[in-house]
């Protein structure tokens, strides 16, 4: 039925479980997956040029490093179990458009992505990315709820 996965990750340990997930229904679709990481933006406000231009090279630096950890984990459990997978990463302030946008661009038949279950006032203030991408999505979306990781 879905041959063609996206797994979007923001490398949080509530979306690594649920991806594992993720990655036993591909293996028994028999799909392929493609994972990806969006980078956030570099921005900041200060009076000393310097300091932005240290701080924006250490952010892009680090963030790029996150990033590749990130997808190496995954296509690493992705490969353990036999499933095809290719990884990206992009920047971008908001994910959500860019995990539509490249579920569409790498011809993905299925967005199958975690959800961290934040409710009430902070869930409302900081928004879902999950929730965003089921309004914008012309791609079905497979939402697998987070399970608590023990500390």
């Amino acid at each position: 039925m879905y041959k063609h996965i996206l797994l979007p990750t923001d490398g949080s340990p509530a979306s690594t479980t649920a991806l594992q997930s993720a990655l036993q229904f591909a293996r028994e679709a028999g799909a392929q997956v493609t994972a990806l990481h969006v980078l956030p933006a570099f921005h900041v406000v200060t009076y000393q040029a310097e300091i932005v231009e240290d701080s924006r090279e250490a952010f892009m630096r680090d963030t790029a490093a996150f990033g590749a950890k990130v997808l190496a984990e995954l296509e690493a459990a992705a490969q353990a179990l036999g499933v095809p997978c290719k990884t990206m990463a992009t920047r971008s302030d908001q994910p959500h458009r860019k995990i539509v946008e490249t579920a569409q661009t790498q011809g993905c038949d299925l967005i199958a992505m975690a959800t961290h279950g934040v409710t009430g006032l902070k869930g409302l203030l900081l928004g879902s990315e999950t929730h965003k991408v089921l309004l914008h999505s012309t791609v079905p979306v497979l939402v697998f709820r987070a399970r608590e990781v023990a500390p």
